[in-house]
């Protein structure tokens, strides 16, 4: 990809580019997907490959059908025309008023339906589209003119999602990526539910310009949420126990640009909590201790300290095996080092941290003991600051509820179930969803007090 396309997409995020990350909505929500959007990436529908090709360059919400095209299945982009639009609106609309018939004589024996699969196979050798082939099944279904208009519409969603599936072309951001988890991998996320995932940025008074200390064990589902409403002013500092830093996978989804992504900075708990007087003789401990382990990183450093729009000197030494001296050749090369989401804390945000503490705490540890990690973090809030935890299950967060105005920490604690149910919403035919989801978790907010055995923030 050329560094003027690369400008150019960056510039505009409503459309996609290659090596951006995208939801595949297939058949309206039946099957939804992440991908990577590459020269070479394809998507299985049904028993057939298609290419990713045709996706790149494309606004986010474009919609795709399947076609058997002259090197094979392909995506190909639908553009509705207003007339369409309204031409099918005004049938519905006059089948809802002029509504007579009912399906009580319809007798389901498999018999009402002509065309056989040999025939449609036929069709499809043929070089018939989808949309042919559903219209072929309309025109030899027996029943089909004495169904009802909702019926009927009912019957060719249902074969067009068979015989001409479609494809959504949606843009991954933190309702999108959560609904999907939700569908799919639910235990990767801690079954966090998009109501909660909006009670804890609410809670936590997330806005511009605010320093967001994250606990974040379900793979950066809050960190990216928290990051995308910052927009790049603040930031949020992802820490974690011990040497290991939690999986930050998710956030590479939203697609962030630069200036997003040096704003997700990672943090240890034990540099958070070093004392300015220890804090520089650690700092160059691990500094060493680093270079030693991993000689690569220095010149990491070194190119990354290098501003991209210099030419920067690299020379490669090999040694012939005639006189054994080594020659040098100079390659000069134009560097660019693009921010990767997770980098350490810069030192001067670091040191207001420690003086002025963070302005709002998100926890979302469904692995680990809520209290715990709450005793540990809490000091690094400032006074006056909003938290919320986030807990698949009830009981820990009635112990950490406890324990909180025991040590009297905190003020105005409560503990919120939030509750969801979808709706649908067509003509005539509006009413709850027969399923819908039985719990999203629990959440506890509160406000952080002054505590004399606390150090002052």
């Amino acid at each position: 990809m050329s560094t003027i396309e690369h400008e150019n997409s960056s510039q505009n995020r409503r459309i996609t580019w290659e090596g951006c990350s995208v939801l595949l909505d297939i058949n309206d929500g039946d099957r939804l997907l992440f991908s990577r959007l590459t020269a070479g990436s394809i998507v299985k529908i049904g028993n057939k490959n298609y290419p990713l090709q045709p996706l790149i360059g494309c606004p986010f919400g474009s919609l795709f059908q399947v076609e058997n095209g002259i090197n094979g299945p392909c995506l190909s982009r639908v553009i509705p025309t207003p007339e369409a639009n309204n031409n099918t609106e005004d049938k519905r609309e006059g089948a809802v008023k002029d509504e007579s018939r009912d399906n009580r004589a319809l007798i389901d024996n498999n018999t009402a339906q002509t065309l056989t699969g040999e025939d449609i196979e036929g069709l499809r050798r043929q070089g018939a589209s989808g949309n042919e082939i559903v219209e072929a099944l309309i025109a030899n279904s027996a029943t089909f003119e004495n169904k009802t208009a909702f019926s009927q519409e009912k019957y060719r969603l249902k074969k067009q999602k068979k015989y001409a599936p479609k494809v959504l072309l949606r843009r991954p951001f933190a309702r999108s990526i959560c609904d999907t988890y939700f569908k799919k991998n639910p235990a990767r996320i801690g079954f966090l539910r998009v109501d909660t995932l909006s009670l804890l940025l609410s809670f936590a008074n997330v806005t511009a310009q605010s320093d967001v200390l994250v606990v974040d064990m379900i793979g950066g589902l809050i960190t990216g949420a928290v990051a995308e409403r910052l927009g790049g002013t603040g930031y949020v500092c992802n820490t974690y126990r011990g040497d290991s830093p939690h999986s930050l996978e998710i956030v590479r989804m939203f697609n962030f640009g630069d200036e997003i992504n040096k704003r997700i900075v990672r943090l240890p708990l034990t540099e958070l909590s070093a004392s300015h007087v220890g804090e520089s003789k650690e700092n160059g401990h691990l500094k060493v201790a680093d270079s030693i382990e991993n000689p690569s990183n220095q010149s990491d450093v070194t190119l990354s300290s290098i501003p991209s729009d210099q030419p920067v000197s690299m020379e490669a030494t090999t040694v012939s095996s005639e006189d054994e001296k080594p020659d040098t050749v100079t390659v000069v090369a134009k560097v660019h080092k693009a921010v990767q989401p997770g980098e350490k804390a810069p030192e001067d945000a670091i040191k207001s941290w420690k003086e002025n503490g963070f302005s709002s705490l998100i926890i979302a540890a469904p692995d680990a003991d809520a209290w715990n990690i709450v005793k540990e973090v809490l000091p690094f809030l400032s006074f006056s600051a909003p938290f919320v935890i986030y807990h698949q299950y009830l009981q820990p967060l009635a112990t950490c509820m406890h324990n909180l105005q025991v040590e009297k920490m905190a003020i105005g604690l409560q503990i919120t179930e939030p509750w969801l149910r979808e709706y649908q919403v067509l003509p005539s035919r509006t009413h709850p969803h027969m399923q819908m989801s039985a719990s999203g978790g629990y959440v506890l907010s509160g406000t952080k007090i002054y505590n004399e055995d606390q150090p002052n923030k």
